[in-house]
């Protein structure tokens, strides 16, 4: 029932999403150098790598400098991809990645592997679910990049802080996993997104 759920919800945003989206990636195409995707390899269910989709929204190699984005105006994001982040808008193109079967709607947000490998064998067991595009942690944590950007060391305060607390939200969701508590999840988002967006 949860697969049937993701493909045509998804399917129905993708397709109610199209017109906005060939105009978002022009908008980053002519704003700055690179394609309008971005492909970067998390880890999906029991461990499998797969590659996460987004809209652009940093100039070309910027991982090269670190994979966690240090705040809203983190140097590396482009004008465009500043709007995108503020509204979520750059998660849209991963409805395909739930359209194909490797993510979910609602499910564990998906990390890169180096993260990973710091998990302890109870933290594994996010990885028996589908990551999703939101969950509790997306929720909990929907300014991340603001937490960041606050602290002296970004990715220290990620590993010791915010990436335990996710976790333990992740292993929550895993624990009452079912499909009225993904719509639950999902009406939050979509109230996170526009109270937000009245800021």
């Amino acid at each position: 029932m949860k697969r049937v759920f993701d493909i045509l919800f998804s399917a129905c945003v993708l397709l109610c999403f199209l017109p906005f989206g060939i105009l978002i990636s022009l908008l980053i195409v002519f704003g700055s150098k690179g394609g309008a995707f971005y492909r970067q390899v998390r880890v999906g269910k029991n461990g499998k790598d797969f590659n996460l989709l987004k809209f652009r929204t940093m100039r070309p190699d910027s991982d090269a400098s670190g994979k966690l984005t240090v705040g809203m105006r983190d140097p590396r994001i482009t004008q465009v991809g500043f709007f995108l982040r503020k509204y979520k808008l750059d998660e849209f193109p991963q409805f395909w990645n739930v359209l194909v079967g490797d993510m979910s709607i609602v499910g564990p947000r998906p990390e890169v592997r180096e993260y990973v490998n710091l998990y302890n064998e109870e933290q594994k067991r996010v990885l028996l679910a589908k990551p999703g595009i939101t969950d509790f942690a997306s929720l909990e944590y929907f300014l991340e990049n603001e937490i960041l950007g606050a602290s002296e060391h970004p990715e220290k305060t990620y590993i010791e802080e915010v990436m335990p607390a996710k976790l333990k939200l992740n292993l929550k969701y895993i624990d009452q996993i079912s499909l009225w508590t993904d719509i639950k999840i999902i009406g939050q988002t979509f109230m996170k997104i526009f109270r937000h967006k009245e800021k």
